[in-house]
Formats: C-alpha cells, sequence, structure tokens
C-alpha cells in the first residue's frame, strides 16, 4: 500500500550532499522536493525551511515557474482556491462556485495545454466566441469572461502568471448592446398571481408555503429557503427577520426582512418545537408524503408484508437523503415541474390519460417535441419573479423608497440612522400589506 503523501513540508537530510532539503505534496498530489542552503541542521538551512513553510501556507499549490506553467494547472489552484474562499457562513459553497466551474471549463477545452504566457487577448476572445456560440445571453459572457480575468489576477497574486498577461487581458471590452451576436436576455418581468395561484396546487406544503412567504414579504428565493425561529424578533406586531446569511454578508451589509400578519399565518403552520428547525423543509415534506400514504393505504396490513418492508428499508441507505433545508435550486426545480402539471399543452401534443410519460414523449415526432418544449417554456415563473411581482405592487401603492426598503436594496455607505429610519418604514408598510 502506497504511503499517504503529506501537504506539510518535511525536513530532511540530502544524503548524497548532507545538505537540507523539504519534500511535500501540492493540493493536486504532485510530489515536490526543494534542496535548502546550508548544511543539515544548519540555521542558514533552518531559516529556509522557515520561510518555505510560510510561503506554502499563503500558496499551497507551491510556487512554480511561470514559464512552465499550464492553463489548466492554473485553473486547478484557482478552483481549489475557489473552493475555500467562495463559503456561506454555514460552510456550504456559494454559486459563484458553479459559475466558475462554467466560466473556465471552456478555457480548459480551449487551452488547457498552453503555457499561461502563451494565453493572451486573443485566446480570450476565442473563450468568448465559444460562449456565443453555445448560445449564452451577452451579460452572462461578459460576467464569465471576467472571471476567467479572476483567474489570471490571482495567478498574478501567487507569483504563477506574469503581471503583463493580465494587464493585456484587461484591454478585451465586454460585449456592448445592439453590437454583437450574442443573444440579448429578456429582462424578469412580474408573475401575474392568477398563474401562481393555479401552480400551487401542485406543489407539496412546504414549497407552497415558500411561495406564499415569498409574495408577501419580497424576500430573495434563498432568504425564505433560510428562515428559521431563531431568527425572527416576534416582539412586535410585525416580526423582523435577520438571515444569518444573504447576498450583502461578505460586504458587512445588515439584512431586515419584515413579516406582516399575512405572513406571520403562512409560516405559523410550520413552527416545530426547536426553534432552530429550517420552517420549510424537504426531510419534513417527505415525511408528511409518506404519513398521507400511510393513512390512505386501501391494502390491508397483512404483517409479512410489512415485516418484507421493513427489512427492505433497513437494508437500504439512500444515496441522497432528503435534505433539512430547500436550495435555491430544488425550489425552482419544484415550481419548473408543478408549472408542466399545471400548464399541459393542449391538442395532440397534450398526453393521454393512458399513457406514461415515456410512452407519450416517444409518440410525439421530434417537431412536436420541439412545440412542445416551446409551450413548457413560455408557461413557466421562477420564484425570482415573486420578487419583482412584489417590488412593482409595493412601488405602485407606496412609493420607490418602501419598495427600496422592503427589498434590502441598501447601499454600503449607508449611514445607522439611515438604517433604523429604513427599519421603521419597512415595518409601517409591511404592517399593512403583508
Amino acid at each position: 500500500m502506497a504511503s499517504r503523501r503529506k501537504p506539510t513540508a518535511r525536513y530532511l537530510i540530502h544524503r548524497q550532499s548532507g545538505r537540507a532539503r523539504a519534500v511535500w505534496s501540492t493540493q493536486a498530489g504532485v510530489r515536490k522536493e526543494k534542496l535548502l542552503p546550508g548544511v543539515y541542521d544548519s540555521k542558514e538551512s533552518r531559516s529556509a525551511y522557515a520561510r518555505l513553510l510560510l510561503e506554502l501556507e499563503a500558496a499551497p499549490h507551491g510556487v512554480k515557474d511561470q514559464r512552465s506553467l499550464t492553463v489548466a494547472e492554473l485553473l486547478l489552484g484557482y478552483l481549489v482556491h475557489a473552493e475555500q474562499h467562495y463559503r456561506g457562513a454555514d460552510g456550504e459553497l456559494t454559486d459563484e462556485v458553479r459559475h466558475l466551474k462554467a466560466a473556465v471549463r471552456g478555457v480548459r477545452e480551449l487551452y488547457g495545454e498552453a503555457f499561461v504566457t502563451e494565453f493572451g487577448p486573443l485566446s480570450l476572445k476565442a473563450v468568448r466566441q465559444q460562449f456565443i456560440t453555445k448560445g449564452w445571453g451577452r451579460k452572462t459572457i461578459n460576467s464569465r469572461v471576467e472571471r476567467v480575468r479572476r483567474v489570471f489576477k490571482w495567478g498574478v497574486a501567487e507569483e504563477l502568471v506574469p503581471a503583463p498577461i493580465y494587464q493585456a487581458l484587461l484591454s478585451v471590452e465586454g460585449l456592448k448592446r445592439g453590437r454583437t451576436s450574442a443573444r440579448e436576455s429578456n429582462p424578469i418581468e412580474p408573475v401575474e398571481d392568477a398563474v401562481v395561484d393555479a401552480t400551487l396546487p401542485f406543489l407539496n406544503r412546504h414549497v407552497r408555503g415558500l411561495v406564499e412567504f415569498q409574495r408577501l414579504s419580497g424576500c430573495r428565493p434563498g432568504e425564505a429557503c433560510r428562515l428559521r425561529r431563531s431568527d425572527i424578533d416576534s416582539g412586535e406586531n410585525v416580526w423582523i427577520f435577520r438571515p444569518a446569511q444573504h447576498k450583502g454578508a461578505w460586504r458587512g451589509k445588515a439584512r431586515v426582512i419584515a413579516i406582516g400578519p399575512k405572513a406571520q399565518a403562512v409560516i405559523r403552520e410550520f413552527f416545530t418545537p426547536s426553534i432552530d428547525d429550517y420552517l420549510f423543509s424537504p426531510r419534513r415534506a417527505v415525511e408528511e408524503l409518506n404519513a398521507a400514504r400511510s393513512a390512505n393505504r386501501t391494502t390491508p396490513r397483512y404483517p409479512s408484508h410489512m415485516k418484507r418492508n421493513e427489512d427492505k428499508r433497513s437494508g437500504q441507505k439512500r444515496k441522497r437523503p432528503p435534505s433539512d433545508q430547500y436550495s435555491r435550486l430544488a425550489y425552482a426545480t419544484a415550481i419548473d415541474r408543478a408549472c408542466d402539471r399545471a400548464f399541459p399543452p393542449l391538442g395532440d401534443l397534450k398526453r393521454r390519460e393512458s399513457e406514461t410519460r415515456d410512452v407519450w414523449w416517444g409518440r410525439l415526432s421530434e417537431h412536436e417535441r420541439t412545440r412542445v418544449k416551446v409551450w413548457r417554456k413560455a408557461h413557466k415563473w421562477h420564484p425570482n419573479q415573486l420578487r419583482h411581482s412584489f417590488a412593482t405592487r409595493v412601488r405602485k401603492a407606496h412609493g420607490l423608497e418602501a419598495a427600496q426598503v422592503l427589498l434590502g436594496h441598501a447601499r454600503a455607505d449607508v449611514t445607522q440612522v439611515y438604517a433604523e429610519r429604513n427599519e421603521e418604514l419597512a415595518t409601517a408598510v409591511a404592517a399593512i400589506i403583508g
């Protein structure tokens, strides 16, 4: 069995020369060795070893000759750094890691084997053209090109990339509206209440609660998913929800969400004995579904049958058991699937009562399948649209400042006095509409 590689540099003797040497492994598992100045156990070699430990702590990937570093190695080093850096207060990876992986994938495919010193503005434009060919929106392309530049900026700070390389990449400007073949994304529009109401019957109780809470509070989908009683101040008529993790937390911003009487009535139904439980929970949703199925069971509970089911459950372990809280992706996926059920295609495209999904999909021609996809895309909405609907309603009834306050669109240089004034305004408006 091979010995386990150690990331911490070890101080050893180089027997052929009697000098000191350091041996360690990078985060990618590559073995590194360096001869230190001076003989073994000398003051000079000990000082050099101490400096190396500090350098490795600051840059675990290890310093490498810039002329021999490939783009793939740079990308790997940055992703290792990103998975440590882009984490929320709960330790979970943020969405930034997912966006970074999508951005660097195209770079690796085109220039993974090239040296970082060969990657210039034309290379970045080629990567950008690949994004355009994939049909990504202009704003998405610009943001992901900026992430590619961020990789090289990090490489400069780690002494992996020559500074002129990053400076040259800055010359590539973002795509301009109307001056590129890249697709323009449609702005997010509010969703009509009738459309939301038609979807609710096809959602489980917890996702319905998420939708209703968002409609009444205007919070972000991720903030609604993290709602817990321990984060709610219920001392006044209007409750105040201060999420521990939110979009602007890393900038030191505070987030205050006012919960009015209507929203309070919604979330009370999800209170549990523990105040640290997430109110909207996939795990409890599955438990409630299984309990309902058991209660509606028509087949007699034969002892042999029940014992067999119990043995099957004890011998099986789910690969991915339900989580204690919804993620934004799981929340959006539940709504996406509910829309397919709430707004089925009409005419010949409709699924027949006796058909399974596979039989129905196999019956359709390629052209008909395309029509179904177009229909579904036109009859979908997502959680962010609830926030836009809330903002539109508040601005129309109470003005722009009230909408800004309730949505949490505060500036970084807002004074403490202004923050208090915002909280008072949010409380007053939420008491009326929430």
